[in-house]
């Protein structure tokens, strides 16, 4: 859980003299979701931190670095059924995810059992595994846990509709870059800290 997130929000909606129903009513949320935003036991997703910047009167990145200060280190996957291409993006994720850990698949099933065994923060599918899909494996990690952000990975533009239908925080074009990934994380749904200098 993130408690740092949580009390700075407490702490600034205090300055402001503004009460949980308050806060809530000008989010167009129930106080009570505001309450749990202060309890730690749930984090907002990218749009209701975008709201609460505004409405709190903060700077957006600000908010954001805070809901990336996670007190653990995040299990992120990616599926991708070419080795080479696997081991490139191994590469990239590892430079810009400096205290995850970064685990790699070919094979969607064993993707699965480790999701079944670690929570994963993020999971980075290629929508073409051989004669599976990454748009089912991306629905068996949601069922597994419906807070794993999920960002497809393909060489083909084409896949993009098919892949918004899902529950998807991004969608990327092969080959993968640093910068892709940078910008990729700061709209998932479920942010958690990367490490390095988060740029």
């Amino acid at each position: 859980m993130n408690t740092l997130f949580a009390r700075t929000l407490r702490k600034l909606r205090e300055e402001r003299g503004l009460s949980q129903k308050q806060l809530g009513e000008k989010m167009f949320v129930n106080h009570s979701t505001v309450a749990r935003w202060e309890n730690s036991s749930r984090l907002p997703d990218a749009i209701m931190i975008t709201r609460l910047a505004k409405c709190l009167g903060v700077d957006t990145n600000e908010l954001f670095s805070l809901a990336a200060q996670s007190e653990e280190s995040p299990n992120v996957i990616i599926v991708e059924d070419s080795k080479v291409i696997l081991s490139d993006c191994l590469s990239v994720l590892g430079e810009v995810m400096t205290n995850a850990t970064i685990m790699g698949f070919i094979w969607p099933m064993e993707a699965i059992e480790y999701a079944k065994k670690n929570r994963v923060a993020l999971a980075i599918l290629d929508i073409e595994l051989g004669t599976a899909s990454g748009l089912d494996l991306c629905r068996t990690l949601l069922e597994i846990n419906p807070r794993t952000n999920i960002v497809f990975l393909t060489a083909y533009a084409d896949y993009s509709l098919d892949a918004w239908k899902t529950e998807a925080s991004g969608f990327m074009l092969k080959p993968l870059t640093t910068e892709n990934v940078r910008e990729q994380l700061k709209k998932l749904r479920y942010p958690f800290s990367i490490g390095g200098s988060e740029k």
